[in-house]
Protein backbone atom coordinates (compact mmCIF):
# COMPACT_ATOMS: atom_id res chain seq x y z
CA UNK A 1 0.00 0.00 0.00
CA UNK A 2 1.40 3.38 -0.95
CA UNK A 3 1.63 6.28 1.52
CA UNK A 4 -1.09 8.10 -0.43
CA UNK A 5 -3.40 5.08 -0.27
CA UNK A 6 -2.74 4.71 3.45
CA UNK A 7 -3.62 8.36 4.00
CA UNK A 8 -6.83 8.00 2.00
CA UNK A 9 -7.80 4.90 3.97
CA UNK A 10 -7.06 6.67 7.27
CA UNK A 11 -9.29 9.60 6.26
CA UNK A 12 -12.05 7.19 5.29
CA UNK A 13 -11.69 5.47 8.64
CA UNK A 14 -11.98 8.79 10.46
CA UNK A 15 -15.02 9.71 8.40
CA UNK A 16 -16.74 6.49 9.37
CA UNK A 17 -16.37 7.13 13.12
CA UNK A 18 -19.72 7.69 14.81
CA UNK A 19 -20.43 11.33 15.70
CA UNK A 20 -20.01 12.42 19.31
CA UNK A 21 -23.24 12.02 21.30
CA UNK A 22 -25.32 15.15 21.83
CA UNK A 23 -25.22 16.63 25.32
CA UNK A 24 -28.34 16.25 27.42
CA UNK A 25 -30.65 13.39 28.28
CA UNK A 26 -32.82 11.19 26.10
CA UNK A 27 -35.84 12.93 27.65
CA UNK A 28 -34.52 16.34 26.59
CA UNK A 29 -33.94 15.11 23.06
CA UNK A 30 -37.40 13.57 22.79
CA UNK A 31 -39.08 16.80 23.88
CA UNK A 32 -36.86 18.90 21.61
CA UNK A 33 -38.03 16.78 18.70
CA UNK A 34 -41.66 16.99 19.84
CA UNK A 35 -41.63 20.78 20.18
CA UNK A 36 -39.26 21.55 17.31
CA UNK A 37 -36.53 23.13 19.45
CA UNK A 38 -33.64 20.88 18.42
CA UNK A 39 -31.74 23.53 16.46
CA UNK A 40 -31.96 26.05 19.29
CA UNK A 41 -30.87 23.37 21.76
CA UNK A 42 -27.89 22.43 19.60
CA UNK A 43 -26.79 26.07 19.49
CA UNK A 44 -27.03 26.25 23.27
CA UNK A 45 -25.08 22.99 23.71
CA UNK A 46 -22.40 24.19 21.29
CA UNK A 47 -22.10 27.82 22.44
CA UNK A 48 -22.98 27.87 26.15
CA UNK A 49 -22.20 24.47 27.70
CA UNK A 50 -18.74 23.55 29.01
CA UNK A 51 -17.31 20.54 30.84
CA UNK A 52 -15.33 22.86 33.14
CA UNK A 53 -15.58 26.34 34.66
CA UNK A 54 -13.83 28.92 32.49
CA UNK A 55 -12.19 32.13 33.73
CA UNK A 56 -15.42 34.17 33.61
CA UNK A 57 -17.27 31.48 35.57
CA UNK A 58 -14.45 31.32 38.12
CA UNK A 59 -14.66 35.11 38.62
CA UNK A 60 -18.43 34.78 39.07
CA UNK A 61 -18.01 31.97 41.62
CA UNK A 62 -15.46 34.00 43.59
CA UNK A 63 -18.04 36.65 44.53
CA UNK A 64 -21.15 34.52 45.14
CA UNK A 65 -22.51 34.20 48.68
CA UNK A 66 -25.21 31.56 48.14
CA UNK A 67 -26.31 28.68 45.97
CA UNK A 68 -29.03 26.05 45.68
CA UNK A 69 -27.99 22.40 45.82
CA UNK A 70 -30.05 19.59 44.24
CA UNK A 71 -29.39 15.98 45.26
CA UNK A 72 -31.22 12.65 45.00
CA UNK A 73 -30.91 9.36 46.82
CA UNK A 74 -30.35 5.98 45.19
CA UNK A 75 -34.07 5.60 44.43
CA UNK A 76 -34.29 9.04 42.78
CA UNK A 77 -36.12 10.84 45.61
CA UNK A 78 -34.98 14.47 45.33
CA UNK A 79 -34.01 17.20 47.73
CA UNK A 80 -33.12 20.83 47.12
CA UNK A 81 -31.42 22.98 49.71
CA UNK A 82 -29.78 26.37 50.21
CA UNK A 83 -26.17 27.07 51.14
CA UNK A 84 -24.66 30.44 52.03
CA UNK A 85 -21.36 31.85 53.24
CA UNK A 86 -18.79 34.57 52.60
CA UNK A 87 -18.05 35.48 48.96
CA UNK A 88 -16.36 32.59 47.19
CA UNK A 89 -17.23 30.00 49.84
CA UNK A 90 -17.94 27.62 46.95
CA UNK A 91 -14.27 27.33 46.13
CA UNK A 92 -12.67 26.65 42.77
CA UNK A 93 -9.86 24.15 43.38
CA UNK A 94 -9.18 23.94 39.65
CA UNK A 95 -11.23 24.34 36.47
CA UNK A 96 -12.82 20.92 36.96
CA UNK A 97 -13.15 20.79 40.75
CA UNK A 98 -15.20 22.82 43.24
CA UNK A 99 -15.59 22.38 47.00
CA UNK A 100 -17.50 23.88 49.90
CA UNK A 101 -17.42 23.40 53.64
CA UNK A 102 -20.46 21.63 55.12
CA UNK A 103 -21.24 23.34 58.43
CA UNK A 104 -23.28 22.08 61.34
CA UNK A 105 -27.05 22.11 60.65
CA UNK A 106 -30.14 20.35 61.97
CA UNK A 107 -28.41 16.98 62.17
CA UNK A 108 -30.52 15.36 59.44
CA UNK A 109 -27.65 15.42 56.89
CA UNK A 110 -30.08 14.95 54.00
CA UNK A 111 -27.80 16.29 51.27
CA UNK A 112 -24.74 14.41 52.48
CA UNK A 113 -26.79 11.25 52.85
CA UNK A 114 -28.02 11.56 49.28
CA UNK A 115 -24.48 12.13 48.03
CA UNK A 116 -23.35 8.98 49.82
CA UNK A 117 -25.98 7.02 47.85
CA UNK A 118 -25.93 8.97 44.58
CA UNK A 119 -23.01 11.31 43.79
CA UNK A 120 -24.77 13.32 41.09
CA UNK A 121 -25.53 16.90 42.14
CA UNK A 122 -26.86 20.06 40.53
CA UNK A 123 -25.80 23.50 41.75
CA UNK A 124 -27.50 26.75 40.80
CA UNK A 125 -25.92 30.10 41.69
CA UNK A 126 -27.94 33.27 41.03
CA UNK A 127 -26.65 36.82 41.17
CA UNK A 128 -29.76 38.81 42.08
CA UNK A 129 -27.86 42.00 42.90
CA UNK A 130 -25.35 42.96 40.23
CA UNK A 131 -25.44 41.05 36.94
CA UNK A 132 -28.86 39.37 37.33
CA UNK A 133 -27.66 36.10 35.81
CA UNK A 134 -27.15 32.54 36.99
CA UNK A 135 -24.70 29.67 36.62
CA UNK A 136 -25.54 25.96 36.61
CA UNK A 137 -22.84 23.48 37.63
CA UNK A 138 -23.63 19.77 37.44
CA UNK A 139 -21.29 16.98 38.40
CA UNK A 140 -20.36 14.23 40.82
CA UNK A 141 -19.79 14.96 44.50
CA UNK A 142 -18.05 13.20 47.33
CA UNK A 143 -17.84 13.85 51.06
CA UNK A 144 -14.27 14.52 52.25
CA UNK A 145 -13.10 14.74 55.87
CA UNK A 146 -11.71 18.13 56.84
CA UNK A 147 -8.22 16.80 57.62
CA UNK A 148 -7.96 15.01 54.28
CA UNK A 149 -9.13 18.11 52.39
CA UNK A 150 -6.60 20.34 54.16
CA UNK A 151 -3.80 17.89 53.46
CA UNK A 152 -4.65 18.02 49.76
CA UNK A 153 -5.31 21.80 49.76
CA UNK A 154 -3.36 23.41 52.64
CA UNK A 155 -4.40 26.96 51.72
CA UNK A 156 -8.04 26.52 52.74
CA UNK A 157 -9.22 29.00 55.43
CA UNK A 158 -9.98 27.90 58.97
CA UNK A 159 -13.29 28.96 60.55
CA UNK A 160 -12.96 30.08 64.18
CA UNK A 161 -16.55 31.18 64.86
CA UNK A 162 -18.57 28.85 67.13
CA UNK A 163 -20.76 26.52 65.09
CA UNK A 164 -18.83 27.26 61.90
CA UNK A 165 -15.97 24.83 62.27
CA UNK A 166 -15.83 22.46 59.32
CA UNK A 167 -16.38 18.75 59.98
CA UNK A 168 -16.45 17.75 56.30
CA UNK A 169 -16.25 19.20 52.80
CA UNK A 170 -18.19 18.42 49.66
CA UNK A 171 -15.96 18.17 46.60
CA UNK A 172 -17.59 18.34 43.16
CA UNK A 173 -16.06 17.05 39.94
CA UNK A 174 -17.53 19.36 37.28
CA UNK A 175 -19.22 17.68 34.33
CA UNK A 176 -21.38 20.54 33.00
CA UNK A 177 -21.38 24.30 33.45
CA UNK A 178 -23.73 26.69 31.68
CA UNK A 179 -25.48 30.02 32.00
CA UNK A 180 -28.95 30.63 33.45
CA UNK A 181 -30.24 33.66 31.57
CA UNK A 182 -31.51 36.67 33.50
CA UNK A 183 -34.84 37.03 31.69
CA UNK A 184 -36.97 36.18 34.74
CA UNK A 185 -34.46 36.79 37.53
CA UNK A 186 -35.66 39.67 39.73
CA UNK A 187 -33.20 42.38 40.70
CA UNK A 188 -32.94 42.57 44.48
CA UNK A 189 -31.35 45.15 46.76
CA UNK A 190 -29.06 44.36 49.67
CA UNK A 191 -30.01 45.32 53.22
CA UNK A 192 -27.42 46.77 55.58
CA UNK A 193 -26.41 44.53 58.47
CA UNK A 194 -27.91 46.98 60.99
CA UNK A 195 -31.27 46.81 59.17
CA UNK A 196 -31.66 43.03 59.43
CA UNK A 197 -34.45 41.88 61.73
CA UNK A 198 -33.52 39.26 64.30
CA UNK A 199 -37.19 38.47 64.90
CA UNK A 200 -40.07 37.93 62.50
CA UNK A 201 -43.45 39.64 63.17
CA UNK A 202 -44.71 36.54 64.96
CA UNK A 203 -41.79 36.50 67.34
CA UNK A 204 -40.07 33.47 65.79
CA UNK A 205 -36.33 33.89 65.66
CA UNK A 206 -34.83 34.52 62.24
CA UNK A 207 -32.91 31.21 62.20
CA UNK A 208 -36.17 29.28 61.74
CA UNK A 209 -37.14 27.10 64.65
CA UNK A 210 -40.81 26.10 64.44
CA UNK A 211 -41.63 28.92 62.02
CA UNK A 212 -44.29 26.85 60.23
CA UNK A 213 -45.90 25.55 63.42
CA UNK A 214 -45.14 21.88 62.78
CA UNK A 215 -44.22 20.98 66.35
CA UNK A 216 -46.95 23.20 67.79
CA UNK A 217 -49.57 21.49 65.63
CA UNK A 218 -48.72 17.92 66.70
CA UNK A 219 -50.97 16.26 69.28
Amino acid sequence: MTEEQAGTEEQAGRGSEPPAPRPGSAGEHALQKRFGTGERADRFYAEQTLSHVNSAMREFLARQEMFFLATADASGACDNTFRAGPPGFLRVLDERTLAYAEYRGNGVLASLGNIEENPRVGILLVDFFRDRVGLHVNGRARVVEDAAMRTAHPGLPVEEAPGRRTPVWVEIAVEEAYVHCGKYIPRLARVREDERDEETPGGTRRKGGDYFGVAAGRP
